[in-house]
């Protein structure tokens, strides 16, 4: 039996008054999810382990059967390893957003999404100037480095860098004044810590909180925001790291589980390549997939389905949901939901359903348990990331199906896996055979 995850990133979603009071999954027509629940076995998943704030680096490797107290080092590790970065001992990683500052507050987390090829503009813009800043130089040494990611997600590694200190998530804040959360020390935290690092806590919120200044100086002027302030779109004037950490030690899935010889990633976003990576799984790249509302649905679809064919595991996640949770733009999340419906979902059911028949034309490929669900719930009317358990589905051919006739927050509730936390998802996934 080979093995599809469909992961549809912040998916999930709370009652909405306009939609009937009921949530985003309820309303919208998915005909393909709501058919592998009826067919499958469902279940409520707790992926954010207590403790963890709900971002989708604890969401999806919990989904992966990692324990989060053994392997939580933030994105910016995740990050580095997405982009070939190769994190030194001393090396701390954070990610590294490029933002949109209007006036005191914080305007958005993404300044308009960005291009990779504009922010690869900025990014180098800044590593020339800032990490040769005679202040910074003369106070701290030659420490930093910045690195190009995808589009206004980016990297920063600071050697010697202390992770313990306390960093916003920029889309947890939208429209809230950015000063007050400037970048500050986690002495308790550091005082508990037996690694020593050349940086303290208080030295490497400093120096961020320098960089952040810094950058909207620098980027204030820079020809690439005057045009686009000409053109009516949000300026990309500030950087904003949060979520730092050291090389994670995650042991990759093949030596966890003995079914996964060889198993894919297919992602356009590089935290989840980063988590992939680091579970010894090969990234797929797909042409035109953006991690939005415009993604590539039908290439990343067939990429799944050619990696079914050579890989005994396939993780493929879909991150246009979340995006539009963030934006707080409901038709778009609904839109999105119907998208990976139709777009992922049907065409990779009736690819795979008839693998291992006997009698059909695919009778000689081995059949594909397929499991989709999100990692978190991104609700519109709250423009973040929430801790709640999310629906889950597991179908297989011949599977005994437990009754439940929707894939939503509510039916799922009634399923036959219950609720479950940890690594009993990712179990409970590897041993339909």
């Amino acid at each position: 039996m080979k093995h599809l995850i469909i992961l549809g990133d912040g998916m999930a979603d709370w009652a909405v008054e306009s939609l009937g009071n009921k949530t985003l999954l309820q309303y919208a027509h998915t005909p393909y999810m709501d058919m592998l629940a009826k067919n499958g076995r469902t279940g409520m998943l707790k992926t954010v382990q207590n403790g963890f704030h709900p971002g989708s680096e604890v969401a999806n490797s919990s989904i992966l059967g990692y324990d989060q107290n053994e392997v939580y080092e933030g994105r910016g590790p995740l990050e580095a390893a997405s982009i070939g970065v190769d994190l030194e001992p001393d090396d701390m990683a954070i990610r590294c957003n490029i933002i949109c500052i209007e006036g005191d507050h914080i305007k958005n987390h993404s300044c308009g999404r960005l291009e990779t090829e504009e922010g690869d503009i900025l990014i180098k813009y800044l590593q020339e100037h800032l990490a040769n800043d005679a202040d910074i130089v003369g106070k701290y040494g030659n420490i930093i480095h910045f690195y190009t990611g995808v589009q206004y997600r980016h990297l920063l590694v600071i050697k010697g860098g202390c992770k313990h200190i306390l960093c916003t998530p920029p889309h947890d804040v939208p429209m809230q004044p950015w000063r007050p959360l400037l970048v500050k020390p986690d002495l308790e935290a550091e005082a508990t810590d037996p690694k020593k690092t050349k940086l303290s806590a208080t030295e490497t919120a400093e120096l961020i909180n320098t960089l952040i200044v810094k950058s909207q100086e620098l980027l204030a002027n820079h020809p690439f925001n005057i045009q686009r302030i000409t053109e009516g779109k949000d300026p990309a004037n500030s950087i904003w790291p949060w979520a730092g950490g050291y090389r994670p030690h995650m042991v990759p899935l093949t030596e966890t589980f003995p079914q996964i010889k060889k198993g894919a990633v297919i992602t356009a976003v590089d935290l989840i390549r980063g988590i992939g990576t680091l579970a010894g799984l090969r990234v797929i790249d797909v042409e035109g997939a953006t991690g939005l509302y415009d993604t590539n649905y039908e290439g990343k679809a067939q990429a799944a389905i050619d990696a079914l064919r050579t890989d005994d595991f396939v993780y493929l996640h879909i991150e246009a949901s979340d995006e539009a949770g963030h934006d707080g733009d409901l038709e778009l999340k609904l839109r999105t939901i119907e998208n990976l419906d139709s777009r992922i979902v049907a065409p990779i059911y009736g690819a795979v359903k008839d693998w291992g028949v006997a009698g059909t034309p695919t009778a000689d490929l081995e059949p594909v348990a397929i499991a989709v669900l999100p990692d978190h719930p991104t609700p519109v009317a709250h423009r973040t990331h929430t801790n709640e358990p999310v629906p889950f589905l597991i179908y297989a051919n011949g599977i005994e199906a437990d009754g439940v006739q929707t894939f939503d927050e509510q039916a799922c509730q009634g399923g036959s896996y219950g609720l479950l936390e940890k690594d009993c998802f990712i179990k409970a996934f590897m041993n339909i055979n």
